[in-house]
């Protein structure tokens, strides 16, 4: 019998009076009732951002229960920005099966600064860089007037940096992306068109944009989801040092603490913050607490690695080093209420192998999700 349930069964009659007496009953009821800890809802959802608003991409996701999306982005408008049009067909192409469009990408992607569409945010040239956030903030309003609360982007220079794949037989010859820093050094790539960046530099550029941004955002009611940058590395690596690195959580911390504005966030990956941690496992949930209490959680990125700093495989969900059910407990206990998506997925040479990857991703967080709230209801 749980502690509160015998107080109480103990005080309700003259046999808890004597063994007790009544101050002490009292007492300990007082106590047990302090310290009652309400269970936290669970306000999350299975999400995804891969696809788009196809016929073809939303069948597939109704099929499997995946009901809130990040939609990729509208058409853009050649100097002016998302057409806005197009923006609302995609939000009714959505609604046909029930599915709510939660998200765009703002294009300041991951890709790199040589392949970006407005470069100049991130090169830091003026009077370039006005030009190209006056679209950026016409993008907010898109989404502000088509209902969608969230814009996910990156702050990056460098791209997404791997250096091979591994193969695992023990999932069917699986391929997992990989990193590994020596043999990134071996590989000897060159510097961007940006060459050297300080982490110094990097904040200026990122608060020169969502210093104009931030107002839109508040005025449009459409929360800035920023996507650390993958994997942290070294400093000085190909000449930039990433707003996250080398220290992720520190990095984190100062991007976080740039604004007091409920609109100013992050498109949390837990993969991405993984990659820069030594013990990723135990690390990770006192970042997810961090960050959640101060509510700039906006989206998560739920991807599993093996590893950690300078060196780690991205694996499926439930062969990695981290602990879902731990993280998903974590973000239920700070009232994270967003999207739990599925981001970097295994690969297969076989036909439909990445979308079976992403079905199993999805019922695995659906799982993991229903866990936590009946974990909260017990």
């Amino acid at each position: 019998m749980k502690r509160h349930q015998f107080v109480k069964v103990l005080a309700s009659g003259s046999v808890g009076a004597a063994v007790l007496g009544q101050n002490e009953v009292n007492a300990a009821v007082r106590q047990t009732e302090a310290t009652k800890v309400e269970p936290k809802k669970v306000l999350m959802k299975v999400g995804c951002q891969s696809g788009g608003t196809t016929v073809e991409n939303l069948e597939f996701k109704a099929r499997h229960g995946v009901y809130n999306i990040d939609g990729g982005a509208p058409k853009i408008i050649e100097g002016k920005g998302w057409d806005l049009d197009d923006s609302m067909r995609k939000r009714e192409a959505c609604e046909k099966y029930g599915i709510s469009l939660d998200a765009y990408h703002w294009p300041l992607a991951s890709s790199g600064i040589d392949k970006a569409i407005f470069p100049n945010v991130m090169l830091g040239k003026s009077p370039q860089r006005d030009r190209e956030i006056e679209q950026l903030q016409q993008m907010i309003m898109v989404a502000g007037k088509t209902g969608v609360p969230l814009l996910n982007y990156n702050t990056t220079i460098l791209p997404v940096l791997r250096t091979g794949r591994t193969t695992d037989p023990k999932r069917g010859n699986a391929s997992y992306s990989t990193w590994n820093y020596e043999e990134a050094l071996k590989q000897n790539h060159p510097k961007t068109i940006a060459g050297d960046v300080n982490i110094d530099m990097m904040f200026e550029r990122i608060t020169y944009l969502l210093d104009r941004c931030l107002p839109v955002a508040k005025e449009y009611k459409v929360r800035l989801g920023n996507h650390i940058a993958d994997p942290p590395t070294p400093v000085g690596y190909r000449g930039i040092t990433r707003w996250n690195s080398p220290d992720v959580f520190a990095g984190i911390k100062r991007f976080a603490q740039l604004y007091d504005s409920p609109w100013h966030g992050f498109n949390f990956c837990i993969g991405s913050i993984a990659e820069g941690l030594k013990d990723p496992k135990t690390e990770i949930l006192p970042i997810i607490k961090w960050v959640g209490d101060r509510k700039q959680i906006f989206n998560i990125h739920l991807r599993n690695i093996k590893g950690g700093w300078n060196n780690f495989q991205e694996v499926y969900p439930d062969n990695g080093d981290m602990n879902f059910l731990q993280c998903v407990r974590a973000l239920r206990d700070v009232g994270f209420d967003g999207m739990v998506m599925p981001d970097h997925v295994p690969h297969h040479e076989a036909p439909g192998s990445t979308n079976e990857a992403f079905a199993f991703s999805y019922g695995y967080i659906k799982g993991l999700i229903q866990a936590a709230a009946e974990e909260a209801r017990s």
